[in-house]
């Protein structure tokens, strides 16, 4: 049987439901009569390599649906990436959102591949016209890079690690990083993450990251950096600790989102502030009925060691609120409750600001990167309620985990008026086109875009 030369270009014919009937007229009869045996639909996602001359591997048929583009899956070339064979493709047929769609090719390549030995061959895919692929591939390496990090198991990605991760970024964009240590953390006035990291043999940290123009609009990025979470004296249960390595995805989120806006030379000043710790148990580990003095001079009260994450942020929170920056987004894999509430693929956020709300969402859909809005319900502030300090660290009962969790965090941004809390997943549970399984930093695509065509349009 002939092979294909590895410089054949063989093409991937999009097709939709109603063009497919002209297109099988076109086809070789070897090639249709192959399509008409194996019962092809153009259903979306639908997946057929022909036979060429000599039974050689041909062309492919990728289904689109009811109609021409990608409306509900525009990361669906992704499906290319993993399914085709190697070798290099060029696609025929109508692309709505040429840049989105080559986004998605680039992400279904993805693989972690830092513990593999055995090297995989490349599917490549010639660029889309009207593709804007240095873009793409922007995006792209920012996000696979943070999935790197949240797939790294906790053995080699320690707080030093994350911390290393964000000093090497830094350093790309020539930005200014600063990191506090240990115990430097109480003399700065960030006890919260202390008391959280203490019982690690690997110490807990503030990163502090500033690039750009001092004068432009101050965007503010604070990232959840659990590099584990045993759930501390409040142990999590087996079933429930098995992914904690992804407990940093909001960290992960945040160097994302920061790469490209720093990718981009976006005019603003960029800040992103990642409290780093491990949540371990050992004789330094905080524990329930504890009460701490946070950054803002709130007591708290821990009614749960396994609601760390919010206890981080509250102090990175505060730090970034008192500058009063013109746009502070967190990111943070905080509660269960949201999955419950919304699954895996789609993570609330919080915010007080209508205007900021609807760009989200708006900007949301635009980058496939989907959110919704849950809200920061001020009679739920109850639920917190200490007998012995200002505030509690969990809520009394198990209803509104996620909106109570919120409604802590927002206790310590008094001064920012364009402000949301994304609570993130940080993981793709089942593989989909453009959507490997494994970690993902989700909202971050969108955080730099907002940035992009909200904020900077805005001022």
């Amino acid at each position: 049987m002939s092979e294909p030369s590895p410089m054949t270009v063989r093409t991937v014919h999009l097709v939709s439901e109603a063009g497919w009937p002209a297109l099988q007229e076109n086809l070789s009869s070897l090639a249709r009569g192959y399509a008409t045996s194996t019962g092809f639909k153009p259903s979306a996602g639908r997946l057929l390599m022909l036979p060429g001359e000599g039974g050689a591997p041909g062309a492919a048929l990728l289904g689109v649906g009811a109609e021409d583009g990608f409306a509900d899956q525009p990361f669906l070339l992704g499906k290319l990436a993993t399914d085709l064979p190697a070798g290099i493709w060029r696609v025929e047929g109508k692309v709505d959102q040429p840049t989105l769609a080559m986004l998605g090719f680039h992400l279904g390549q993805y693989r972690f591949d830092r513990f593999k030995t055995v090297a995989r061959e490349a599917v490549s895919l010639q660029p889309i016209p009207g593709a804007d692929i240095a873009r793409a591939r922007l995006v792209a390496e920012a996000i696979c890079a943070s999935r790197d990090l949240i797939n790294r198991p906790a053995n080699d990605l320690t707080t030093e690690s994350l911390a290393q991760a964000a000093r090497e970024l830094g350093e790309r964009f020539r930005a200014e990083v600063r990191e506090i240590i240990g115990p430097e953390l109480l003399a700065e006035n960030l006890p919260m993450i202390h008391a959280v990291g203490a019982a690690s043999a690997h110490a807990p940290r503030l990163i502090d990251l500033t690039w750009g123009d001092s004068r432009g609009p101050k965007v503010t990025l604070v990232g959840k950096g659990v590099v584990f979470d045993t759930g501390g004296l409040n142990i999590k249960p087996e079933n429930s600790m098995l992914l904690m390595k992804k407990d940093m995805g909001g960290a992960a989120a945040a160097l994302a989102a920061a790469e490209i806006i720093m990718g981009l030379q976006l005019p603003v000043r960029l800040r992103v502030l990642l409290p780093i710790v491990e949540n371990s148990i050992a004789g330094p580990a905080f524990r329930p009925g504890d009460i701490f003095r946070s950054r803002a001079g709130t007591t708290i009260e821990i009614g749960n060691t396994d609601a760390e994450g919010r206890l981080i942020l509250c102090d990175a929170l505060k730090l970034a609120d008192e500058e009063k920056p013109d746009l502070l987004l967190d990111f943070a894999t905080l509660t269960g409750a949201a999955r419950v509430a919304l699954g895996p693929d789609l993570p609330p956020f919080f915010t007080e600001d209508d205007a900021l709300a609807e760009a989200i969402e708006r900007v949301g859909r635009a980058e496939n990167d989907p959110v919704w809005r849950l809200p920061l319900w001020k009679p739920y502030r109850a639920m917190l309620d200490s007998k012995s300090a200002d505030i509690n660290n969990v809520s009394s009962g198990g209803f509104a985990g996620a909106i109570t969790a919120a409604i802590f965090l927002k206790e310590f941004v008094r001064n920012t008026r364009a402000y949301a809390h994304f609570d993130i997943y940080g993981w793709t549970p089942s593989a989909r086109p453009g959507r490997p399984e494994g970690g993902e930093p989700q909202a971050a695509r969108l955080a730099a875009s907002l940035v992009e065509t909200w904020l900077l349009r805005k001022k």
